[in-house]
């Protein structure tokens, strides 16, 4: 396949193909990058990213400036382990970053390739759904897809139908590729509070999840982004109730004390990179390796999965350094 970075050719049975980018409230990418670990989905192919992609900046981590790496955008397989003659084998493609959108058409035709070479027949992506509802309700799972026979066949799990309007970026566009190319698609869409757009909000992912789950007739454990969106409910809490508190006394509020500041932008930085399971794995390897140093080959490929690496990189280095008071 041209264009692609074969490390695998598995055998796949009708698989659907599901992609995600990021978007707002990270509906999208939060969803299958979930997808992806508690599925235990194995990578098998890349889309080389420097024809898509450009550097716009440096990053500086600990007052180091350094060019960062460029996005990914990688495949992932799952092979069903049902005993249903209708079950359906997953490829999942993930990318960490939109592409220039001027290049969405041959980007979208280099995952076609994939998609056609596995016989794909359907698509599905995920979305955000910005509403006026409150973090704490319940978000509700929206609907569109390519065919009326499919928007049909989706009505019997009561969802709601996106009737007009449209889906921007790459998570709304692909499935109009798609289409074109011959292939049905469907897109999820998780309803998220129109003043935490720019939020990642895993009670959406969860509810889209839940919704696949269904379509698909798997078992998809949700636990995880469960665990999350209850903390990030109790960080925006307190962040509007210090805003209304202000509004109600008819001006500005008090200063959070900086110490305050720091902890809830923490928890929130930390949400919006990790799964609440993958950090329990990753201090577990990191656990492991200082007794097994092999472990940190294991290690430093999850670190690198995630896009975390530079957050973690002292505590990688130091499980290669001698300690001070050892010899030489």
């Amino acid at each position: 396949m041209e264009g692609i970075e074969i490390k695998k050719r598995p055998r796949l049975k009708k698989p659907y193909l599901i992609v995600a980018w990021p978007g707002m409230g990270e509906v999208a990418f939060k969803g299958a990058s979930y997808l992806v670990e508690r599925l235990k989905a194995e990578e098998f192919a890349e889309i080389p990213p420097e024809e898509f992609f450009y550097l716009t900046g440096s990053s500086i981590h600990n007052g180091i400036l350094e060019l960062p790496q460029l996005p990914q955008s990688k495949f992932y397989f799952w092979k069903n382990p049902g005993k249903d003659f209708r079950r359906r084998d997953l490829i999942i493609f993930l990318s960490n970053a939109q592409p220039d959108l001027a290049h969405a058409e041959v980007y979208s035709k280099k995952i076609l390739q994939v998609a056609k070479a596995f016989k794909v027949e359907l698509v599905i992506s995920f979305a955000s759904m910005p509403q006026a509802i409150e973090h704490t309700q319940e978000p509700a799972v929206w609907y569109t897809a390519t065919t009326k026979e499919l928007k049909d066949e989706l009505k019997k799990y009561n969802f709601s139908l996106l009737a007009e309007g449209q889906i921007s970026g790459m998570n709304g566009l692909f499935l109009g590729m798609a289409k074109r190319a011959g292939l049905k698609g469907l897109c999820l869409l998780g309803e998220i509070p129109l003043y935490t757009i720019q939020i990642e909000n895993p009670k959406a992912s969860q509810v889209v999840l839940e919704a696949l789950a269904k379509i698909l007739n798997i078992q998809i454990d949700c636990a995880g982004l469960v665990d999350q969106a209850h903390v990030m409910e109790g960080e925006i809490k307190k962040l509007l109730d210090y805003l209304k508190l202000g509004s109600q006394a008819g001006q500005a509020p008090s200063p959070i004390n900086e110490e305050e500041i720091e902890r809830m932008k923490k928890t929130l930085s930390q949400l919006t990179k990790l799964p609440v399971s993958m950090k329990d794995k990753i201090e577990k390897l990191f656990e492991q390796a200082k007794t097994d140093i092999t472990k940190a080959n294991e290690l430093k490929a999850e670190l690198d999965k995630w896009n975390v690496y530079k957050e973690y990189e002292d505590r990688f280095l130091d499980l290669f350094r001698k300690p001070k008071d050892q010899g030489h």
